[in-house]
């Protein structure tokens, strides 16, 4: 049955809120180039300080167990202070610490550095989901936050080559100060021009019964921040969050690694091939709010119900893509599949953040999201971790690539089986 709702509106829908979007997109390559600048220059970096390989893997991971922490607050501070000057603060500071890191004279010091980024970019996806939840109805939010959520693979994709030539032309102390300035453009456009809906007279077209879910309730008001880890929906975005960013993050640290060790490739010729999965998953990020959108406007699905159809579906097609890959003679073949699941996975990504918006309470909407996405980068922060010690154990990626798959599955299962109904009801 379709939404027949009456539509509401003083004025007419402006485009301005898709400048928002692209800005917020713009932010997240950025904030990805941040976190990708370490990978690239690891090997002058190590060369520099004296690193051995333990002290450069932890120093690669200092970054996720405080950005994981840190994001149970972020959530809670955007829905208090609200995306404009959370998206600020943060953007300023992991900018300022960028930049800061070309002048580090120590290992410590650099540690401590990285730790900080993860700490400060914390809020910026509640933020930048907060920001759209404002501006977008129920009917058509899915595709923006899986637009800005495509920022991160574009980053994958961009950040080898372009990060390559930057170090190559000047140095990796260099690369890292024109990446923080990229920052501090796209800090002082958001500060310049992003303004929420109730301060200004442009107002979004929204359907009667949005309107009514956007206003915050008696029973929504009494939920707390603390009161979300009450509900079992919670716990299952959680569980369910772990288990797809697991996945990317064994993509993201072990697939050169796999390539080289796992299939004979040389360096140079795994350079080129590791990127195709990551360009396909540009494409699959947006896929994913794209028919959540459709199922909800076109086929009148509620939209829990909606967003977990490209959700769960992404995540059963990477876990069928994955399990044959070490099985597979072939490198094309591999590649192929490795291509069909980490696109398959990128489909979930933007929904997962819309479904932050349709699960919480209005004024909690911030705050789940990011208590879902603590779940999903405790999971990166296993996943080298997990990865590393079956290689150890085993001589081969084969029970690598198995438990990844069970994770997807299990993941499928907490929010397709399990999630049911929001919070507040």
């Amino acid at each position: 049955m379709k939404n027949n709702s009456k539509v509401i509106s003083t004025a007419p829908k402006t485009n301005k809120r898709w400048w928002f979007v692209s800005l917020i997109l713009l932010g997240a390559v950025v904030n990805y180039l941040d976190r990708s600048n370490l990978s690239v220059a690891n090997p002058l970096i190590a060369k520099e300080y004296g690193l051995n390989p333990l002290q450069m893997g932890l120093l690669m991971s200092a970054f996720l167990w405080p950005y994981a922490l840190a994001n149970l607050p972020a959530g809670w501070l955007v829905d208090k202070f609200g995306p404009k000057k959370m998206f600020g603060w943060a953007c300023g500071l992991w900018s300022a610490i960028t930049i800061a890191t070309a002048f580090s004279t120590s290992y410590s010091f650099f540690y401590s550095l990285r730790m900080l980024l993860g700490i400060s970019e914390s809020p910026f996806f509640p933020a930048g989901v907060k920001a759209i939840d404002k501006w977008f109805t129920k009917e058509d939010r899915g595709t923006p936050i899986a637009v800005i959520n495509t920022g991160s693979q574009i980053s994958n994709g961009i950040a080898p080559p372009l990060l390559t030539a930057l170090m190559l032309a000047y140095s990796w102390k260099v690369m890292f100060i024109i990446i923080g300035v990229a920052g501090l453009i796209v800090l002082a456009l958001w500060l310049i021009s992003y303004h929420d809906p109730e301060t200004s007279s442009d107002v979004v077209v929204k359907a009667e019964s949005d309107i009514q879910n956007s206003q915050v309730t008696g029973d929504e008001a009494k939920v707390g921040w603390v009161d979300l880890f009450k509900y079992k929906s919670t716990w299952y975005m959680i569980i369910g969050n772990f288990g797809l960013i697991y996945t990317m993050w064994v993509y993201l640290t072990w697939l050169p690694g796999y390539l080289v060790t796992g299939r004979g490739l040389s360096i140079l010729k795994t350079g080129w091939i590791a990127s195709i999965p990551f360009l396909v998953g540009i494409i699959g990020v947006p896929l994913g709010g794209i028919i959540s959108d459709y199922f909800i406007k076109n086929k009148g699905y509620a939209p829990i119900k909606a967003r977990k159809i490209p959700l769960v579906c992404g995540a059963c097609v990477a876990a069928v893509a994955v399990i044959p890959v070490p099985y597979v003679s072939d490198i094309h073949t591999c590649i192929a599949l490795l291509s069909l699941g980490y696109f398959a996975a990128s489909v979930p990504t933007g929904v997962m953040w819309t479904l932050a918006t349709d699960v919480a309470p209005k004024n909690m909407v911030a705050s789940l999201g990011a208590i879902q996405n603590f779940g999903g980068f405790i999971g990166a922060a296993c996943a080298p971790i997990i990865t590393g010690a079956i290689v150890q154990a085993t001589g081969s990626f084969e029970y690598a690539f198995l438990v990844g798959a069970l994770f997807l599955i299990i993941s499928a299962i907490s929010y397709g089986v399990f999630l049911q109904k929001p919070i507040s009801e």
